[in-house]
């Protein structure tokens, strides 16, 4: 168990790092709070109670462990070291305290169970990820228990991974298979308790998650292909085949939870056609683009087909188990003579030839929209041409909560607009429900740092996240993107407008330099649906 708390310094240093031939400055300003403040413990099994620390965290100097069984005065570590300390049986609340080259220190209050009776009652999960190919991870708790031990059964790799009880631990294979893994769960006494499984590995040869969702265009900047989002040319056959079936090649159409997307198998080339006698002109585009994901194959050949001369091809790079945006200028085809007036078939070939499979989805020609056409920060909801796409999510059975874009139902006070932004949590909804809205355009800070949003909410006290994503950043184990900022408010207010202020830079993940494109709001954060209605207006910068 641990809770986090950060203590920042009230003032900065400046301090100019010298010697003989260098001088090297170093600027404290732009030093951050340490994070993912934390400590692995494991235990002698020896009825000593002899703990050992290893203290981890990022942008750490120093580390500060405070046992919490009375020792006054704590002890000094350093990164990757360790530190002993021996225990009467009991359970205590240990904090573990980052320390920046500045002062800056943020702690985490971890628990350490010194029991000298052997765990009871393990339990073990082993899981592949969905994600990544051949990585499994697993999470042991037992009672009495410290920490475990995992073997993870490959050959050449006899040492085990360490966890603390109940938290998770993940090892990548080299190679698909069954493999003979092994935990063994550990207190301070001699008896150990263990768990085996034979358990088999796999590879990830579909994608789990669906692409990011295209922002919203008016119909005269996107020529759609192949997409949910817009309005495709109709008549198009997305799996002519062309003969490649012979060599092994097929198709399907692959439905994600209700996103389908394209699925071409063993891809040597496999296209699209448009209907007889259909062409396109996307002379007045700017790119074609498509989202691709793939386990194996390491680059993509597209050509574009035009019915006067021929066709023209550009290859992309691709990296495995991931969703690859991909944006081709349509001068890429043009600058080697292509005719782009005329285009009826669009062309796709895989390297290696014949031998990986790949999904496409949302392929479309676009050009640069106007900023009045585009969904932006500022947000006050209050266009008749665009679509506030907003997504919920969070429902009692994880799936999407009510949200939806309304007729302003108070006009009063802080908010006369006409428009406002509809978030119901629903009964038994998720603590982290919420809506998030993709942007069409990053956020430009040089416009502002802190964040203003306009809540209607039914109570005094609810706490309402406000959260940012590089929607294109890689992705965590839940599949959200890792490049976020979070930052909280509290209503004072019930039943009326309020204006909430955000200060991004209070947050310490914060980087103007991130390409934040989706926002995200969480009404009540931290506490289950009831069946409540929160409302918002105008997202602004400031």
């Amino acid at each position: 168990m641990k809770k986090i708390h950060f203590i920042i310094s009230l003032f900065v240093l400046a301090i100019t790092l010298s010697c003989s031939d260098d001088n090297t400055t170093v600027d404290l300003e732009s030093i951050t709070a340490p994070t993912n403040i934390s400590a692995l413990t494991t235990v002698t099994q020896d009825n000593t109670g002899k703990v050992t620390f290893l203290p981890k965290g990022e942008g750490v100097t120093q580390y500060e462990i405070y046992f919490g069984d009375g020792t006054a005065t704590p002890a000094i570590v350093n990164p990757g070291a360790t530190v002993t300390h021996v225990y009467k049986e009991g359970v205590y609340q240990s904090k573990i305290v980052g320390i920046t080259l500045d002062g800056k220190r943020t702690e985490a209050i971890q628990e350490v169970m010194v029991s000298f009776k052997a765990p009871e009652n393990l339990v073990v999960t082993i899981t592949n990820d969905l994600a990544v190919s051949k990585k499994v991870t697993v999470t042991a708790k037992a009672d009495f228990a410290l920490f475990y031990d995992v073997y993870f059964g490959e050959a050449g790799k006899p040492d085990p991974i360490s966890a603390n009880n109940g938290e998770s631990v993940s090892y990548t294979y080299q190679a698909a298979g069954v493999y003979k893994i092994r935990v063994v769960s550990k207190s301070a006494a001699v008896k150990t308790t263990e768990y085996t499984e034979d358990f088999t590995v796999t590879l990830v040869n579909k994608p789990s998650t669906s692409a990011a969702t295209p922002p919203n265009r008016v119909a005269k900047d996107v020529i759609s292909i192949y997409s949910s989002k817009y309005a495709d040319v109709p008549g198009t056959n997305y799996f002519p085949d062309w003969g490649q079936g012979g060599q092994g090649s097929s198709w399907a159409e692959f439905d994600l939870n209700g996103d389908k997307m394209l699925n071409y198998i063993k891809l040597s080339y496999q296209g699209i056609a448009l209907a007889d006698g259909t062409s396109v002109d996307v002379s007045g585009m700017e790119f074609i683009h498509m989202d691709v994901w793939t386990a194996d194959l390491q680059k993509i050949e597209t050509s574009l087909i035009s019915k006067s001369n021929g066709e023209k091809p550009v290859t992309k790079d691709l990296v495995a188990n991931q969703w690859n945006s991909i944006d081709i200028p349509i001068s890429a085809f043009t600058s080697q003579g292509l005719t782009v007036a005329d285009i009826f078939q669009l062309k796709f070939v895989g390297t290696p030839w014949a031998t990986g499979s790949v999904f496409i989805d949302n392929i479309y020609f676009y050009k640069a929209p106007s900023a009045a056409q585009t969904i932006q920060l500022p947000l006050d909801f209050e266009s008749t041409t665009l679509t506030y796409a907003w997504a919920g999510f969070g429902a009692s059975d994880f799936g999407p909560i009510p949200v939806s874009v309304i007729t302003n139902p108070d006009k009063t006070g802080a908010n006369v607009s006409n428009k406002v932004v509809k978030i119901e949590k629903p009964s038994g909804a998720q603590v982290w429900a919420g809506a998030s809205l993709s942007l069409d355009a990053k956020v430009d800070f040089t416009k502002g740092t802190k964040i203003k949003v306009t809540v209607w909410s039914p109570k005094v006290g609810a706490k309402i996240l406000y959260k940012m994503e590089d929607s294109n950043s890689p992705k965590d184990g839940n599949g959200n993107p890792t490049i976020n900022v979070e930052v909280e408010a509290t209503t004072t207010v019930k039943n009326a407008w309020e204006v909430l202020t955000f200060d991004l830079t209070s947050a310490a993940s914060f980087n103007t330099a991130n390409p934040y494109d989706r926002v995200i709001l969480f009404p009540d954060f931290g506490v289950a649906g009831t069946g409540t209605i929160y409302y918002f207006d105008d997202i602004k910068q400031f």
